[in-house]
């Protein structure tokens, strides 16, 4: 049976779950919650927020912050220093100048579907929905959702192609 490798600097939380052959490296925090599927990749520096879910055969490069209420399904690829925002309006403050509390925060879900890629640097708003294998290039800032297929990229992210056109464009 493969084991979960986890180097002695990750940070896992007593009731994260990881699941068989998942490979966790130096720096890594897995929070309160999470689930962290079968023969994932957690490189470098990763972040996974409390209660994220995460697929199996995820690879999850250096320093990329996955925060809470996004869900990662089977075969995503998410390139480094990528980042999942969760709160539209993300103050640290109320308008009557109080520090903002849990119950001022205002949750948004993201879903990144199956062997979807997300380059390098990119940002994800949130409350929005990665395609099944789209591909977004790198430093996008992605504010839409990204239709199943296709590429985007830029700031704003904007679809340019099907996929399948590009890969045959590679061969």
């Amino acid at each position: 049976m493969r084991s979960v490798k986890i180097h002695k600097t990750a940070d896992i939380h007593k009731t994260a779950k990881l699941r068989k052959g998942t490979s966790v490296w130096n720096w890594v925090k897995v929070s309160k919650g999470a689930v962290v599927g079968k023969d994932c990749i957690l490189a470098k520096g990763v972040y996974i927020g409390k209660n994220v879910s995460i697929g199996d055969n995820v690879k999850i490069q250096n320093n990329a912050s996955i925060y809470e209420g996004v869900i990662v399904e089977n075969g995503v690829f998410i390139g480094p220093h990528v980042v999942f925002t969760n709160d539209k309006y993300p103050f640290a403050i109320n308008k009557d100048g109080s520090l903002k509390k849990k119950k001022d925060w205002v949750l948004e879900k993201t879903t990144v579907k199956k062997g979807a890629s997300i380059g390098a640097n990119s940002t994800i708003l949130p409350g929005l929905t990665i395609g099944r294998f789209s591909m977004i290039g790198a430093g996008s800032v992605v504010t839409r959702d990204v239709p199943d297929f296709t590429l985007a990229y830029g700031n704003p992210a904007k679809v340019i192609s099907n996929i399948n056109n590009e890969l045959k464009r590679k061969k």
